[in-house]
């Protein structure tokens, strides 16, 4: 719970000496504290702030906490907190009333000392995780709809509605949900065709589908799990058991997401480790272009920092600007390393790294993001670059971008055939080439990095250590 960022827990108990020493516990575990002496006086502070959770007691004057926990559950600002019944009423009759009065654990004061605090943690990992989550219900059915939005809602769950499979599609067309619940027969498209068509797209495949149906038909599930159906809930379905499969998919689902991700991201680490020796190796044969590849990276995600871009996209162009000349390795040292001017074949020769690099990039999963920067990072606004010859806005943004980088870097830096120039001349060869040779957009944003002070492109650019190659 410590790690948790400051919960806002009501306290609600008619016994001070309960409340004051609840009140310290949770405040030594990290917790922002409010307390009520009565159910009625935690439902009004409850509806007037907003909490994490309640802790309630049972037996309390003016409103227990059997009836606060029920009208918690009715009012739309608060059905979704989850409520921990802490009472010395502990029977199996008290704990189920609880239960079904929508409480989200229930713990007995005589075990409140080992108990709560794991209660409370567990709870509210639990409650973040489902207001994360967003459920799509697909029914025809008004009533259906309602009844299975609210009870979702009050589980913690953000839900859209749809009253077909035409119109759930446009809600997928612009949101992705984490589940989809669908009845079968209904107007526009059905549930057989809507599971078929969401299964069909890369992008909407991995997300569970629910099919709630009055149907109990052998054939019609077989066919439906062939298309990509999770499970099956038969009409009239129990409101909790459906609150129930729903958090059961969705934390088995999460699970698998999450193991494939360490899996990818373990995958990816070694894969990298292997390339950067690579580059490595690559740089050793030119002492001249020792280093290119990490300026450039760190100037490309120097400028991309200026523009906000999230920590995923710029551990990606690192990695871009990092193996960006990567396709060189298949050049001989007679043309790499030449001093001379190159002939023609030969500068042929060299304008072919650019599609070799991408080539190596291209089957591998997880950085097919950067295969277009590989790519194009050779391609000119005015259409005469190579390899493809793209022109304007037709080159990805970040291909541009790290032109502008390799161009700077190439000019400052010493090579078989010149010595590198000062840093105001090649601003000035750069500012000659705009809307040529290099992106406008790009040159400024460039310039902007280029004219910020080294300390401030530390604080503003740098990645964080987790993601340097």
């Amino acid at each position: 719970m410590s790690e948790l960022n400051a919960p806002k827990i009501l306290v609600v108990d008619d016994s001070s000496v309960i409340r004051q020493t609840l009140a310290r516990k949770l405040k030594d575990l990290g917790a922002c504290v409010t307390l009520a002496s009565d159910g009625a006086e935690g439902f009004e502070k409850a509806c007037a702030n907003e909490f994490d959770l309640v802790i309630t007691d049972i037996e309390m004057p003016k409103m227990d906490g059997y009836s606060l926990c029920v009208n918690l559950k009715r009012e739309e600002r608060t059905k979704a907190i989850p409520v921990i019944i802490l009472s010395s009423l502990d029977t199996e009759k008290d704990i189920e009333k609880g239960f079904r009065v929508g409480a989200s654990a229930y713990v007995a004061k005589a075990d409140a000392l080992n108990e709560l605090p794991e209660t409370i943690e567990r709870i509210l990992e639990k409650a973040s995780f489902y207001k994360a989550r967003t459920i799509l219900v697909v029914d025809d059915s008004v009533t259906i709809r309602s009844v299975v939005k609210n009870a979702l809602e009050k589980a913690g769950f953000k839900v859209l509605a749809a009253e077909n499979g035409l119109q759930a599609m446009q809600i997928l067309n612009n949101h992705r949900p984490d589940l989809i619940l669908s009845d079968i027969e209904m107007p526009g498209m059905d549930g057989i065709e809507l599971c078929r068509t969401v299964h069909r797209n890369p992008n909407l495949a991995t997300i569970p589908y629910v099919v709630m149906s009055t149907k109990n038909d052998r054939a019609i599930m077989r066919r439906m799990i062939q298309y990509g159906a999770t499970t099956f809930l038969t009409k009239p379905f129990n409101l909790e058991q459906l609150v129930i499969t729903v958090e059961r998919l969705l934390s088995t689902h999460f699970l698998l997401l999450l193991k494939e991700k360490e899996r990818l991201d373990l995958e990816r680490k070694m894969m990298l480790a292997s390339i950067t020796s690579l580059i490595e190796a690559l740089e050793a044969r030119d002492p001249y272009t020792r280093g290119h590849s990490e300026s450039v990276a760190d100037i490309v995600v120097g400028m991309a920092g200026f523009m906000g871009t999230g920590l995923d996209e710029l551990e990606l162009l690192k990695i871009a600007g990092r193996l960006h000349d990567l396709g060189k390795i298949g050049v001989p040292d007679t043309i790499l390393l030449k001093p001379g001017r190159l002939t023609d074949s030969e500068y042929e020769r060299i304008k072919q790294h650019p599609v070799a690099g991408a080539t190596i990039f291209a089957p591998i999963k997880t950085l097919t993001d950067i295969v277009p920067i590989i790519l194009y990072h050779h391609e000119r606004v005015d259409g005469k670059g190579y390899p493809e010859g793209l022109k304007g806005n037709k080159i990805p943004f970040w291909a541009r971008a790290t032109a502008v980088a390799d161009t700077y870097h190439a000019l400052t830096s010493d090579r078989p055939y010149r010595k590198g120039m000062d840093h105001d001349k090649a601003l000035q060869i750069i500012e000659e080439v705009r809307g040529t040779q290099l992106c406008p957009d790009c040159i400024d944003l460039f310039l902007k990095w280029a004219e910020t002070p080294k300390s401030q492109k530390t604080r503003c650019c740098e990645l964080p250590a987790g993601l340097a190659l």
